[in-house]
């Protein structure tokens, strides 16, 4: 068989365009720092790292998610704190009023006065509200969860909850008739209560101190279960930190060079490519007979 010169000029060049190509891709590699730059250079690396990087999109959102739970629990276990201490203060002054023998009628007036401004402050605390919405108002459109009166204005419904993981999803709301009692019953018309009648009926303060104990028992559950709910986010929020290191382990696994390997094949993949340029040099070199053409 007959091997031509422009054959032998052909598979050369062939070969050094070959070299040339691995060299320029191990050089965009050593540049970008990533092992995958389109595609084509890994269709199995390029699927894994979408799959990564739509769990790290998921994760991110799950942060998220973990951030405004704390934030609404938060808020949640400082209102019922402040609400229970207020609670506490309007129940000592109850116990006060309630011995007449020690109270004149202008200490009693003083108490009214007291539980009255206390009973304002357990209304504004809870009235609070993050992100423009109430703790305590369920799904409420509305700013408040009680009106002036003491009202609850909240709307029932299906509870607030977050998403903290794939399969985890966690109620970040509470429920005011739950926590404070229900209407008439609550611990705003209790104060009320207290305040009119350690004037007027000392005698049915004891009615309300009992009625009282069993509104701040309720509120007591209601910040267990906020502290409960809290440590399950905090806890979340550790494991999901932990997957968002895993996840961008993985991806520069998947992703990026081992940077002092890449430089070693791109010496290597220079030095061979130098090599076939003198080898193909002399194997195609001129002769008399290009000239004679």
């Amino acid at each position: 068989m007959r091997i031509t010169q422009r054959a032998v000029a052909l598979t050369s060049l062939q070969g050094l365009n070959r070299n040339l190509d691995a060299v320029g891709k191990l050089q965009q590699q050593l540049t970008s720092g990533r092992l995958i730059n389109k595609p084509s250079d890994s269709p199995t690396g390029t699927n894994r790292a979408m799959q990564t990087r739509s769990d790290q999109a998921a994760s991110a959102q799950h942060s998220r998610n973990i951030n405004d739970a704390k934030s609404w629990l938060d808020q949640t276990d400082s209102a019922l704190q402040g609400m229970l201490n207020t609670a506490r203060r309007i129940r000592d002054l109850t116990v006060q009023g309630s011995n007449t023998g020690a109270t004149n009628p202008e200490g009693a007036q003083a108490i009214a006065t007291e539980v009255a401004s206390l009973r304002d402050g357990l209304l504004s605390l809870a009235n609070r509200t993050v992100g423009g919405r109430p703790l305590f108002g369920g799904v409420t459109p509305g700013p408040q969860a009680y009106d002036a009166s003491g009202t609850y204005v909240g709307l029932a419904g299906p509870p607030v909850t977050r998403r903290v993981s794939d399969g985890v999803v966690i109620r970040v709301d509470t429920d005011g008739p739950a926590a404070f009692g229900p209407a008439g019953a609550d611990v705003f018309a209790i104060a009320a209560k207290i305040a009119t009648d350690v004037v007027s009926n000392p005698a049915a303060l004891s009615t309300h101190l009992s009625d009282l104990d069993g509104v701040m028992s309720s509120m007591t559950n209601a910040l267990s279960g906020v502290g409960a709910r809290a440590s399950r986010v905090e806890r979340q929020e550790q494991i999901n930190a932990d997957q968002a290191l895993t996840l961008a382990s993985q991806l520069a696994e998947t992703e990026s060079i081992d940077l002092p390997n890449t430089i070693m094949k791109v010496q290597m993949q220079q030095t061979g490519y130098q090599a076939a340029l003198a080898a193909t040099a002399k194997a195609i070199s001129p002769t008399l007979l290009d000239y004679l053409r």
